[in-house]
């Protein structure tokens, strides 16, 4: 079991250290290789598709089976990260980019439907802390690593080493993983496939494009919210009525499918707007490096690790969870209101306890969030109810750095001109200057300070404003129903009941 628990957190960090590494790296990147106009569509391709990969893959593995599809996304995202380590310009690294994507996808997706098929619900919520402590590593660890192999080797390492560590995963998952099985043959949903990937893309690029791209009121913006609402509203009709639906409906007649997928949305944008700001409050305005400012964030990942791993033991052993999220969430609203707090003079002491408390709160939530939807899926949705509730939680996180990034930019564009310098710069310059900082130690002293004291300021709007998301995840939470824990594995359980059979494969 541990080593089959290795090899998928294993894979779980590969995919989710390639959306924290690569901001790092994208300076030198676009220095490389050119296409500054094309910067985003490094993220931006690689959300894309690993958002939408995750209901697709989820359904398939219903139907086909989970190592089939795990094994599947470990060679593409190992095809694919070689391919992206040896581009020669910006349009080969994004199509590749978003390639990989398609693999990491599937393994985030597979790696928590695993742990749904080989541990039973009751011991299922120490595993899933470890998964999601998983997260809370890459968050700290992917800017890290990225700082060290820019300024030590090169970009392409970031890519590059997913291929031995691919490798150990795939190996590990061949000979140790034996899942049990039924082979179904059923038609799949191309219809619905095509209507979510093309309506969770629209929406995706109004989050990443809006208020940054093109204003949120512009043309463009306005016409991708309508379609991807329109397509999303045609999905959930083809779902309806598809003999094997993608996203099956009577998932949404589960009150908790309903309130995890809820939280999961909620937690992640206010999350993902604290998690992915905080590295460049370091830089900016306290002057550290990429590297130390990764190091400085091991309060906020020492938190999650702590609470995801006791959290998950006492569920394990008591077989309770619903007041978990409860005061996770509650926790989490303290902490951001701390966060709120920061400006240039706080001691990193100080910012240490307030990422701390956040991570604390956290960590109490997150694996809770798929242990609950595991606990009262049918085994035949299993997949796709593991996947579901993932997908909610990543468009969470995409659609909170979108929104936070824009509060950021507006606050900057009112603080930027009141406190730098007339002849130092203009607010888009400024905005331009954030998003390299080592480029800000050679301005003027007053100009630099300007920019310092107008960044601190502008993240204080960032955190005050995700308070009221966590609080509603605080609300959310109490609407969560505590099922009790099943103290064997799903698919036996039912297999015993229905005096079926069920052919043991290694699909």
């Amino acid at each position: 079991m541990l080593v089959v628990l290795a090899a998928l957190m294993l894979g779980m960090l590969l995919a989710s250290l390639n959306q924290t590494t690569v901001a790092t790296a994208l300076p030198t990147i676009v220095g490389e290789l050119g296409g500054l106009n094309h910067l985003s569509w490094v993220i931006t391709s690689f959300l894309l598709t690993s958002t939408v990969a995750l209901p697709i893959y989820g359904k398939l593995s219903d139907l086909y089976g989970r190592k089939l599809l795990f094994e599947l996304a470990i060679v593409i995202f190992m095809a694919t990260s070689l391919g992206v380590g040896l581009a020669g310009n910006m349009l080969q690294l994004i199509l590749l980019r978003g390639a990989q994507g398609v693999g990491a996808g599937g393994i985030m997706a597979m790696s928590q439907t695993i742990i749904g098929d080989i541990v039973a619900p009751r011991e299922r919520g120490r595993y899933q802390a470890y998964m999601t402590s998983v997260f809370a590593v890459s968050s700290v660890a992917g800017p890290l690593i990225g700082g060290f192999f820019v300024d030590s080797l090169s970009w392409r390492w970031i890519f590059l080493m997913n291929l031995p560590l691919g490798a150990l995963a795939l190996v590990v998952t061949a000979i140790v993983l034996k899942l049990p099985y039924r082979r179904l043959k059923h038609p799949i949903d191309y219809t619905g496939a095509t209507l979510m990937v093309a309506g969770t893309s629209c929406l995706l690029l109004v989050a990443s494009w809006g208020g940054t791209e093109y204003e949120w009121a512009s043309p463009v913006i306005v016409a991708l919210g309508v379609a991807g609402v329109a397509l999303m509203a045609g999905f959930f009709l083809q779902e309806s009525r598809a003999r094997e639906a993608l996203l099956p409906l009577r998932l949404f007649r589960m009150r908790n499918f309903n309130v995890c997928s809820g939280l999961g949305f909620a937690v992640s944008l206010a999350m993902f707007g604290v998690i992915s700001f905080l590295p460049l409050y370091l830089q900016v305005v306290k002057g550290v490096s990429p590297t130390s400012s990764g190091l400085r964030m091991l309060p906020l990942m020492g938190g999650m690790l702590t609470a995801s791993v006791l959290s998950g033991r006492m569920i394990s052993s008591t077989g309770r969870y619903r007041h978990f999220p409860i005061l996770g969430t509650a926790t989490t609203v303290a902490g951001l209101y701390l966060l709120s707090h920061l400006d240039t003079g706080t001691s990193q002491s100080t910012m240490s306890l307030y990422m701390l408390t956040v991570g604390l709160g956290m960590g109490m939530v997150m694996p809770v969030i798929v242990m609950a939807v595991q606990n009262v899926a049918e085994y035949r949705d299993l997949g796709a109810a593991t996947a579901g509730v993932s997908f909610f939680r990543q468009m969470g996180g995409a659609f909170g750095v979108a929104i936070f990034g824009s509060i950021l930019n507006a606050r900057l564009g009112y603080w930027v001109p009141r406190l730098v310098p007339s002849e130092g710069l203009s607010s888009s310059g400024a905005r331009a200057l954030f998003s390299s900082p080592e480029r800000m130690n050679a301005l003027p002293t007053a100009v630099l300070e300007g920019l310092r004291h107008a960044f601190a300021n502008s993240l204080h709007a960032v955190f005050l404003w995700a308070i009221p998301v966590a609080l509603i995840a605080f609300g959310v939470a109490w609407l969560l129903h505590e099922h009790p824990l099943r103290a064997v594995v799903l698919a036996e359980g039912e297999a015993e009941a229905s005096g079926a059979t069920m052919d043991e494969a290694t699909g």
